[in-house]
């Protein structure tokens, strides 16, 4: 049997997961939340992955979200409990201990852009559409939609977005902020990797604490969020990598940093 996701180290410090239903859409089966909840594991704990780049196969679709077909055969429990199996893994993204880098190469829909939005960044193909279309079907977006898309474009944006549910091209989504780079096609992956390079130049430890205090730290009031900060910034101080970095400097050389 097909594996439905793949993972891949393309790079030494950077990880490339693939959601691989292209003949589905790369719509989010349970199947496929599955392994990829898998993968995300082995991500976490794998120390030499301080990037992760999360695309979907093929050429035409990143995900169209749900699986409907799936979903025809469940009664109510069963989709709520489906619905809150896609928001919960899709919470696990966004909390993975490095940056994560959505490659948006083809139309994101529902749950399939709710996923993008977990991501630290989006980067897009310039002919994609991309919505927010669980009104037309009669339901909200429920795997954090409502939620990160007002925090990422502004509340009246997001508004406008969910409740018409209809799609918006690559150059509006750039323009509005929900993705930070867009490109053509064909130039998409070496776009997605030249980031995730400039990226992993970096100190992972530093860029966990960096992840972890502006995410924790939108979540409260900036007098909690500065000792949230604070604490992060206390965890960089007793590493051999803030010692390599400050030796680095000194001797005029690029710092070769082990997250340690």
């Amino acid at each position: 049997m097909a594996t439905l996701m793949k993972f891949e180290k393309v790079e030494k410090h950077i990880a490339l997961i693939t959601l691989n239903r292209p003949k589905a859409a790369n719509s989010l089966s349970k199947a496929l939340l599955q392994e990829l909840d898998n993968i995300i594991d082995q991500v976490n704990q794998d120390k030499s992955i301080y990037c992760t780049i999360i695309t979907g196969a093929g050429d035409k679709v990143f995900s169209a979200g749900a699986d409907l077909k799936e979903r025809k055969g469940m009664n109510d429990e069963e989709v709520i409990s489906a619905v809150r199996y896609i928001g919960q893994t899709i919470d696990r993204i966004e909390k993975m201990d490095m940056p994560v880098i959505a490659m948006i190469n083809g139309a994101a829909y529902g749950g399939g852009l709710e996923l993008a939005l977990a991501c630290d960044f989006r980067l897009s193909a310039n002919d994609v559409k991309l919505a927010l279309t669980e009104a037309s079907l009669a339901i909200i977006p429920g795997a954090g939609g409502t939620q990160r898309l007002p925090r990422i474009i502004g509340e009246s944006q997001a508004k406008r977005l969910i409740f018409t549910a209809q799609p918006i091209d690559a150059s509006e989504a750039l323009n509005i902020g929900i993705v930070e780079q867009i490109t053509d096609k064909d130039a998409l992956y070496d776009v997605s990797i030249n980031l995730a390079k400039e990226i992993t130049q970096n100190g992972p430890i530093a860029l966990k604490q960096a992840k972890r205090a502006i995410n924790q730290g939108l979540q409260t009031d900036i007098t909690n969020a500065l000792e949230i900060e604070h604490a992060c910034y206390k965890e960089t101080i007793p590493t051999k990598d803030r010692i390599e970095g400050l030796t680095a400097f000194k001797e005029k050389r690029k710092p070769i940093y082990h997250g340690e």
